[in-house]
């Protein structure tokens, strides 16, 4: 696929609706006597240690579907490395100052900042505490924004600069104005997306730019955290450059938005690959095959056991959204993409992010065989193969 592909699925959840997770794509409509799901319940001030040398802390965010984003503290000799430090902007980071003075640190201790991939509420306040600190930034080596300069095209990367929040306000909205590479036009971020991007900016300068890698990960590459290693696994599929990491000798998986206890994760259509979603089925059927997994712990939602049970009953939601698909073609002989996410989509869920998830869906079945696709008027058409 083309460049632009790749930023816009790092980009899809930068919006005011960013987490539409299962509670708005697939769940049946709310009931306001059943539990908030895991995922949504608001931040708590409680530091609790869920594995050995591994507290758990949350960090606020108020998104559609989330309450919280985990933040993981990791402790060793050198001090602590930090997991998926929130969202950029100053609430987010007083709770994180707060969350590490309840667990007994100062922001100086911080040597490292893990980032499991590329959207704004893992990475929001991870140059910020390299600005401070000097800390270390590890991501997958694939780690990308729509922010770079290489994802904007049309633009001369040698002279493109991008580093405040108005520079990234204003890519955001000239990137967004192009069409999607299934035809039409895209809603992209809100105005109060954008908005809240460029007050975040104004009094942080370079402690708000968009997070470089300075320990940059190949899949099955070590590195040490919690006075142990940890082996790097890619798993694109929400995102492209996701990163989990398993620790063998514990039998802990940080599962990042890969793995979440009780909603299902968002499937882009947009990444460099073909078929997006084989891609996502493969690398939870490596989940399935971790032993001795005693604990994972997930960005958003509680520590849970059963890894492997909980990636294949992700996968198992994913193979009956392709039999809807395939149970509408009678009816869509030659269905867009806008018309097969009204068959898999409530009308409240409708937009940007259902139609990248319904085109990974689509794209996946052309890759088997099972579907033609016609681009001859500028809009994808999807017909069963003969």
């Amino acid at each position: 696929m083309q460049q632009h592909d790749l930023a816009d699925h790092h980009h899809e959840h930068h919006r005011h609706e960013h987490h539409r997770h299962e509670r708005e794509l697939h769940d049946a409509p709310p009931d306001r006597n059943r539990p908030r799901k895991q995922e949504q319940e608001d931040a708590s001030t409680e530091i609790t240690e869920v594995a050995h040398g591994i507290l758990r802390s949350q960090l606020p965010i108020s998104m559609p579907g989330l309450g919280h984003v985990n933040c993981y503290l990791m402790e060793d000799e050198r001090g602590v490395a930090v997991v998926d430090p929130g969202l950029p902007g100053d609430d987010s980071w007083n709770a994180l100052v707060d969350r590490l003075g309840e667990a007994g640190y100062r922001v100086g201790d911080v040597h490292t900042v893990v980032v499991t991939h590329s959207h704004p509420d893992h990475y929001g306040g991870a140059m910020r505490l390299r600005h401070e600190t000097g800390a270390e930034i590890v991501t997958h080596e694939t780690f990308r924004t729509i922010w770079e300069a290489d994802d904007l095209g049309d633009e001369d990367s040698s002279t493109l600069e991008i580093n405040t929040a108005d520079d990234q306000a204003e890519a955001l909205e000239r990137y967004f104005s192009r069409p999607s590479p299934w035809g039409g036009r895209r809603a992209g971020p809100s105005p109060e997306f954008l908005e809240r991007l460029r007050k975040a900016g104004e009094s942080h300068g370079g402690a708000f730019a968009i997070p470089g890698p300075t320990v940059p990960l190949t899949d099955g590459q070590t590195v040490e955290l919690a006075r142990r290693e940890w082996v790097a696994m890619h798993t694109p599929g929400h995102t492209y450059d996701h990163l989990c990491l398993y620790d063998p000798e514990y039998g802990v998986v940080l599962t990042g938005d890969h793995v979440l206890p009780s909603i299902t994760p968002h499937i882009s259509g947009l990444t460099p690959q073909a078929d997006p979603l084989a891609e996502f089925f493969s690398s939870l059927g490596r989940m399935e095959e971790l032993d001795g997994v005693t604990v994972a712990l997930p960005a958003h939602g509680h520590p849970f056991t059963d890894l492997g049970g909980r990636a294949r009953h992700i996968i198992e939601h994913h193979e009956d959204r392709l039999d809807i698909v395939r149970g509408a073609w009678p009816d869509l002989p030659n269905g867009t993409v806008r018309d097969f996410m009204r068959v898999l989509f409530r009308e409240r869920s409708w937009g940007d992010m259902a139609e990248s998830e319904t085109y990974a869906h689509l794209e996946h079945l052309r890759e088997l065989g099972e579907l033609t696709r016609d681009d001859a008027d500028g809009v994808a058409r999807y017909a069963p193969a003969q």
